[in-house]
């Protein structure tokens, strides 16, 4: 849901590559589920999980493959759908508990090291999520930046990867099911949430009333695209702060390694 400024020769092969990449992962969600329940006497992988990733999927296909609205406003759709919806529900799917059970033992521990290594500890840190997805925005769109990707067909497609990417990594930190070494309490991952809600309003309000930012669009689209993000930035914020308080457990002696055992058993 963005503006192409590629060729109408070059859109089919890009959808379709979109499309069959996302029905390869909806594949490979349902093998490893299956491979779960096998390798956990008949424990079942929960329907509703199975379900979350799904959507997820099906919310990326929304955004991504044409045809689609273009301009501004079809950008911020993209934004919210990429970079906040379809991340808490692939997240709230706990694809890596899901891999823990589906992997044999060497696999399993193999993914447990990654976890346990200090790169991922930061990257998974509610801070270094909250920079990576909300603090790049302003980056964006007080900046050239915006403007330089939307030129080129790459740059639109590293965007999208980027939203995608940074704001999986933000929805598990803040709330994901999925074991995660050195994540801070509730109360730090509220704050963090706070602060999101907090600069993704000023960051609308910014580009509403045309304050710093530097966006090459009409003046009626770039406030219609304000307003998508300062209202679908707050509902997708408080799913994500409905899913901090549904997801939450309270802590066991044990620290970390109790925490993931935790996690690995949902």
């Amino acid at each position: 849901m963005t503006e192409h400024h590629h060729g109408a020769g070059t859109v089919l092969p890009q959808a379709t590559t979109v499309v069959l990449a996302l029905l390869a992962l909806a594949a490979l969600q349902r093998l490893a589920a299956r491979r779960a329940v096998r390798r956990n006497s008949g424990r079942p992988w929960p329907t509703w999980r199975t379900a979350s990733f799904v959507t997820g999927l099906a919310l990326i296909a929304v955004a991504l493959v044409p045809p689609a609205p273009t301009g501004f406003p079809a950008h911020m759709a993209e934004h919210m759908l990429l970079g906040m919806y379809a991340p808490l529900t692939l997240v709230l799917a706990a694809p890596v508990t899901l891999a823990l059970r589906a992997l044999p033992p060497a696999g399993a521990r193999r993914i447990t090291a990654v976890l346990h290594s200090p790169p991922a500890r930061l990257a998974a840190h509610p801070v270094s999520a909250l920079l990576l997805s909300t603090g790049s925005l302003a980056v964006l769109y007080f900046t050239p930046l915006y403007n330089t990707a939307m030129s080129r067909p790459a740059g639109h497609w590293l965007m999208a990867a980027h939203f995608l990417l940074s704001g999986c990594l933000f929805a598990h930190a803040i709330a994901g099911p999925d074991p995660a070494p050195g994540r801070p309490g509730v109360p730090a991952r509220l704050t963090c949430l706070g602060i999101a809600i907090a600069a993704h309003a000023l960051i609308a309000q910014a580009l509403y009333g045309g304050f710093f930012t530097d966006v090459h669009a009409p003046i009626d689209q770039v406030r219609r695209g304000a307003e998508i993000m300062y209202y679908g930035g707050d509902i997708a914020e408080l799913l994500l702060a409905v899913a901090l308080v549904t997801t939450w457990r309270p802590e066991r002696r044990g620290g970390v390694r109790e925490r993931s055992r935790t996690a690995a058993s949902l």
